[in-house]
């Protein structure tokens, strides 16, 4: 089996290390040249998970995306979502044709507010039968370390997500499948979302008990998305819903809390993104879901919180205070 590895974060790392896992061959992508030159000769990523080995007889790096995704089935896209456009740019739908698409990206195109699946098969033609997504309470930290995870693999196709789970199956990992690609796609752009608001009002002094009513709100407010967005049955006390965001609203690893938590505790967007070095995928989805939720008129206080204090320079204490009123 051959998959090709769009990206070159802990994500994406953690990806391949699970692939690895099982009989495959991967074509791991990634921007960097002196990156896929250090993992050539030392066979670990320098800048995320570096204690995860590459296995070079599994795992050949490249620079060129076109010559990463020839004579691939699978594609897994790995990269923060306000970066997939130019990621992509060099290919065409041409180069996607026939492979199956894997989205791991839990983010919305900012310029478009499109979920990643919706964008792929506007720009590149690809249908939502030959896409699934990864999700569930899986941090990357802990793949590394092969704590025992558990991830969902979500598509309209329960073939394809099936085949793929598969795939994702190992000695740490479980996999399970769902149909609902929109439901699990919007949960879990929207748990990035209530993790950075929980980290925000976490800075500014609220403690463990309003944390947990903000979580136990903020699935109120994702049912109110997906009911309006993509309406259908689901059980959303399912780990691909509740157990990501409960993870990512409380888990050490989270990057989105602890972005959230350095804006409460006084730092700058701009402060905060250059002391983390990575990509913070909640605070691009603010705008992208505020602005839907305008759009369908849903209430959504945790969202509104989250906008008016990042994009709207609002003072953090008096939104606190209203959001407090707000929650029950």
């Amino acid at each position: 089996m051959k998959i090709t590895v769009i990206g070159g974060g802990s994500w994406a790392t953690a990806i391949v290390k699970i692939l690895s896992q099982g009989n495959v061959q991967i074509k791991w992508w990634m921007r960097s040249v002196s990156d896929v030159e250090h993992i050539k000769k030392h066979h670990h990523n320098p800048k995320y998970l570096s204690s995860v080995e590459v296995h070079p007889s599994k795992v050949k790096p490249y620079t060129n995306l076109k010559e990463a995704l020839r004579g691939t089935e699978w594609v897994i896209l790995a990269v923060p979502a306000a970066f997939v456009s130019d990621a992509v740019k060099s290919i065409s739908a041409e180069n996607l044709v026939n492979k199956k698409i894997i989205s791991a990206i839990k983010g919305m195109i900012p310029e478009s507010n499109q979920l990643i699946t919706d964008y792929l098969a506007e720009n590149y033609g690809v249908s939502h039968q030959n896409m699934g997504i990864i999700a569930g309470p899986c941090h990357a930290e802990e793949v590394a370390l092969e704590k025992q995870s558990y991830l969902t693999i979500a598509s309209p196709n329960i073939e394809l997500a099936t085949e793929f789970a598969e795939l994702m199956r190992c000695r740490f990992v479980k996999t399970s499948v769902l149909a609902d690609i929109y439901g699990v796609e919007y949960a879990a752009v929207m748990k990035n979302i209530v993790a950075l608001a929980c980290g925000i009002t976490h800075g500014l002094g609220g403690g463990d008990n309003f944390q947990a009513v903000m979580v136990s709100n903020a699935m109120q407010e994702i049912r109110r998305v997906v009911d309006v967005i993509a309406p259908m049955e689901r059980d959303l006390s399912a780990s691909a819903y509740l157990g990501d965001l409960l993870v990512t609203a409380y888990s050490q690893f989270s990057r989105n809390r602890t972005f959230g938590n350095m804006i409460g505790r006084g730092y700058s967007v701009q402060a905060a993104q250059l002391e983390m070095n990575m990509i913070a995928e909640g605070y691009y989805a603010v705008k992208c879901i505020y602005e839907m939720m305008l759009q369908h008129e849903i209430d959504m206080p945790i969202t509104d919180f989250a906008y008016q204090t990042l994009y709207k320079n609002a003072s953090l204490k008096k939104e606190f205070e209203v959001l407090k009123g707000k929650l029950k």
